[in-house]
């Protein structure tokens, strides 16, 4: 069992190896970048590359990891008593099965994507240890061991909006997807858009790869974003040449709310393009 990419996802070859040696040693994928870089779609693609099915558990900053293994639902089985339910009798009724349990107890192998771990509570990771290491847990409530038939394949993200426990970080293979550079870019947007007009897509890109290095932004644009503002710059029939005017009227990229999120960095823009016209360079 190997991935090796998909038709619709661009995969480096620093990718795929951290992804078959996560597989190889049965640990968990943890994927870092930023946001946009694909950490999310990636175990999408994973899943259809090995023609496996997909489990997605959504953290949020309220998750806690019992949820990930199951919930029971005490104040229904109490107001459930209460109407004389019959249902009352067996507990299990009552027991809502998590993402960790679909995992364990799925049956094919799946890919199970915990995504955005860094979002809960600093106790979140360590809490899923035991059941990550042993790929089991006790259900109290009815006294029995879920266990797993097959380790599935998990990916973790994370955006880096807290530190990951130690001990947690040594029971992963770690990878950080980096920004793509300008070829790895091109070949995204011909998997998005084939055939899209080349001259378009090199002064886009230099555009796109300026403002993310303008100093001081608050959020540089992501992949997702070029691919957006790619679309409406072909929708708009915006040409070349328009792309190319960089003077102190025009820094500013044309339909630049794909591109620019807060009005902190647009400000920033406003600010660089003043200072243009001060200097004579304006025009």
């Amino acid at each position: 069992m190997r991935f090796t990419g998909t038709a619709d996802y661009v995969a480096t070859s620093d990718l795929t190896t951290a992804v078959n040696a996560a597989i190889v040693l049965e640990r968990p994928l943890l994927v870092k970048g930023e946001p946009g870089t694909g950490k999310t779609v990636l175990a999408e693609e994973i899943a259809k590359g090995l023609g496996a099915p997909l489990l997605t558990w959504n953290v949020k900053s309220t998750t806690k990891a019992q949820q990930g293994l199951y919930e029971y639902d005490a104040v229904s089985r109490l107001r459930d008593s209460q109407l004389g339910d019959p249902r009352v009798s067996e507990i299990g009724n009552y027991i809502r099965r998590g993402k960790l349990w679909e995992a364990f107890t799925h049956p094919e192998r799946p890919v199970l994507l915990i995504d955005e771990i860094d979002k809960a509570d600093i106790e979140f990771p360590n809490d899923l240890l035991t059941e990550l290491d042993r790929m089991e847990f006790h259900v109290y409530e009815t006294g029995e061991t879920i266990r797993a038939e097959r380790r599935p394949i998990v990916i973790i993200t994370s955006n880096n909006e807290k530190e990951l426990p130690d001990a947690f970080l040594r029971r992963c293979f770690f990878h950080y997807i980096k920004f793509p550079d300008a070829e790895t870019l091109k070949a995204i947007v011909e998997v998005h858009y084939p055939g899209i007009k080349h001259r378009l897509v090199e002064e886009a890109l230099r555009v796109f790869l300026e403002t993310r290095e303008v100093p001081g932004l608050k959020k540089k644009p992501s992949t997702s974003e070029l691919l957006d503002w790619l679309k409406l710059l072909v929708s708009e029939d915006v040409s070349p040449e328009t792309l190319r005017e960089r003077d102190g009227r025009k820094l500013i990229p044309p339909l630049h709310g794909a591109l620019l999120k807060n009005e902190q960095d647009v400000g920033l823009f406003e600010k660089l393009a003043f200072m243009m016209r001060r200097e004579g360079r304006g025009g």
